[in-house]
């Protein structure tokens, strides 16, 4: 067999404590990578690299500081000699209308998942133009199918893909490429909890037709990113039923395809009201 593309790359992901980031990195990890996890949550972190059978650099860093991303980027490049490989992966939602968040909510979603993908890339590029490596963003289905309830969240998504883009073409002859990841509703922290104890969101994934309601596994996206980060995919979309979201971006905002999100939109309001 022949080795995989990461094998001996360093590669380095916030949000890997837990989650797709640790998920992945393990799998990455196993075809030879060389993992650097990043995360605000040291005892998560020390887990999640117990959890993989080789050696992992982790690094407790909260990506809404710039001063700390270029320090502990630093440290990474002191570390481990070089970064192929950055993957913009922490994140943070809320759910609920814009009026019933808890002050500061809605900003800490954009500070996590916009400004914090900015600060860890613009904190490791130097490092990656000099391996002519590859930078990935995390940007959710959310970047192009909008849903209320989910505001913070796809405005800060909508951003890092416009951000991942926008990047691409200006790294344009550098043999640095960039990707953005759009995963569905995967059976993370993130959509599992707020399953367990928000019937406001239990109800809006109830109300989306077909696949576009369904939950995945983590395991079976896991191969998908790990194979995107392989190739330097441009975008990697799972479940693939998501493609039909983007094709279709200019359309779902008209009647016929929010008819479901509207209708359920007031049970949202009444069910967060009552939380």
């Amino acid at each position: 067999m022949n080795p995989s593309p990461v094998a001996g790359q360093v590669l380095v992901i916030t949000g890997g404590a837990g989650g797709l980031g640790a998920a992945a990195a393990r799998m990455a990890a196993e075809r030879g990578a060389r993992v650097v996890l990043l995360d605000r949550d040291a005892d998560a972190l020390a887990r999640a690299a117990a959890d993989i059978p080789v050696d992992v650099g982790t690094y407790v860093l909260d990506v809404t500081d710039p001063a700390a991303c270029t320090r502990v980027i630093d440290e990474v490049i002191a570390d481990h000699g070089r970064i192929d490989v950055v993957w913009a992966n922490a994140g943070v939602s809320v759910f609920g209308p814009v009026d019933s968040l808890a002050d500061g909510d809605w900003q800490r979603v954009i500070d996590v998942n916009l400004v914090g993908a900015h600060n860890i890339v613009r904190a490791a590029l130097p490092a990656v133009l000099s391996s002519r490596g590859y930078v990935a963003m995390t940007c959710s289905w959310a970047s192009f199918a909008h849903q209320p309830g989910h505001s913070a969240y796809a405005a800060a998504k909508a951003g890092l893909e416009a951000f991942a883009d926008s990047l691409r073409l200006e790294l344009s002859g550098t043999g640095v490429d960039v990707g953005s990841f759009h995963p569905g509703w995967i059976d993370t922290a993130m959509v599992s909890g707020k399953l367990e104890t928000q019937p406001a969101f239990a109800a809006l994934l109830g109300a989306l037709p077909g696949p576009f309601g369904a939950v995945s596994t983590v395991d079976a996206i896991t191969p998908h990113l790990v194979s995107a980060i392989e190739r330097r995919a441009s975008r990697m979309i799972y479940p693939r039923v998501g493609w039909g979201l983007l094709l279709a971006r200019a359309a779902l905002q008209t009647s016929v395809f929010t008819h479901r999100s509207r209708k359920v939109a007031p049970e949202i309001r009444r069910l967060s009201a009552d939380a």
